[in-house]
């Protein structure tokens, strides 16, 4: 957990002071563990122009890329907690041994679409999440914006074509370190094998495991066909959802004018994370097939099949993580209401 919880009032007074003294000169430090071929660095460096040329320069912002700040999830969040970082990109599984509920992101087969997951993922369904988050924090982790870290998640295997939960029986599945997944992979029938993501190329290519649950460009950018990844499955299970934290505290000094700036770079950054993922992952298929990879497209009633598979992951959700069930009623709604307004734009575009 993080230590700092315990100290709100001691770090609020210690960043009050000098966020007060450098009065209209603000700097910004973010981080991401990934690299400059990643959306998420994309998104940095539109927030960065953004903010810097909307402030007039009244707001710096320095990115580190990497492991530079910190390595691992949980040592991020208690960086930005204690403010030696101000914003931090995590996934959901990277956040969740401290706010478990983020994990709804993971639950599959709830959002169908781009559209549907950009509409939900840019409304009031975020707030929810922030309000939650702002809470166990104690005030001082902020959720900013969630974007995209990679497109959709898909099944992938070195072994054969999987067109139903029956075609999975028995593949040894690799997960992140986390409950959600592996429920998941378990209740398609497979084997869960939770292993770090350096090690999964070795693990594929030595047969520890035989799949794995990846977008196709983390998928190509790590060279997995290489290591056997022969067969993916465009079941688009979840949306590989990107959670920006920033420190709380150094965003409420800055006056509201510059916190507009900030929020605005956020819904910049937002939009350049929906939009790389789409364009890198053409040359991926392409590049994928080229290999000799083979894509299957599940029919909606394939689809329909992998969902009431998962089923049990719900009921698991609502039972076993803390603050699930609200969150999981809250992203429902959030999606119903979108979906609702889609069909009356539809039955207006088209006719």
């Amino acid at each position: 957990m993080l230590r700092q919880f315990t100290k709100i009032a001691a770090t609020a007074a210690l960043l009050a002071t000098p966020l007060a003294a450098w009065a209209q000169d603000f700097t910004i430090r973010a981080t991401a563990n990934s690299n400059e071929n990643d959306e998420d660095y994309d998104g940095l460096v539109v927030f960065k122009n953004y903010v810097e040329a909307a402030s007039n320069g009244r707001i710096a912002v320095e990115l580190f890329i990497g492991t530079q700040l910190c390595a691992t999830g949980a040592e991020c969040l208690e960086g930005v907690s204690e403010g030696s970082i101000d914003v931090y990109i995590s996934t959901s599984g990277g956040a969740a041994g401290i706010f478990p509920y983020v994990q709804v992101l993971d639950l599959p087969y709830l959002m169908s679409s781009d559209r549907v997951a950009e509409a939900v993922l840019s409304g009031d369904f975020v707030r929810t999440l922030r309000n939650k988050a702002l809470e166990d924090s104690g005030n001082t982790v902020r959720l900013m914006t969630v974007g995209n870290t990679g497109g959709w998640r898909n099944f992938a295997n070195t072994e054969r074509r999987v067109t139903s939960p029956a075609d999975m029986e028995g593949l040894k599945l690799r997960t992140v370190v986390a409950d959600l997944p592996v429920q998941l992979v378990e209740a398609m029938g497979a084997s869960a094998t939770p292993i770090p993501w350096p090690e999964l190329f070795t693990s594929l290519q030595t047969g520890v495991v035989e799949g794995t649950a990846n977008g196709i460009t983390d998928i190509m950018g790590m060279k997995f066909p290489d290591a056997g990844l022969q067969y993916l499955t465009l079941d688009g299970h979840s949306y590989m959802g990107a959670l920006w934290w920033m420190n709380n505290d150094n965003f409420m000094a800055m006056p509201e004018d510059l916190r507009r700036v900030v929020v605005d770079g956020f819904s910049a950054l937002q939009q350049a994370t929906f939009a790389s993922p789409k364009r890198k992952s053409i040359e991926a298929y392409e590049a994928f097939v080229a290999g000799g990879g083979d894509i299957y497209v599940p029919s909606p009633e394939e689809k329909a099949a992998f969902a009431e598979a998962a089923a049990p992951v719900y009921a698991w959700f609502r039972e076993n993580v803390d603050g699930g069930s609200e969150m999981l009623d809250a992203l429902i709604a959030a999606t119903a209401e979108v979906e609702a307004e889609l069909a009356a734009d539809y039955a207006s575009d088209l006719n």
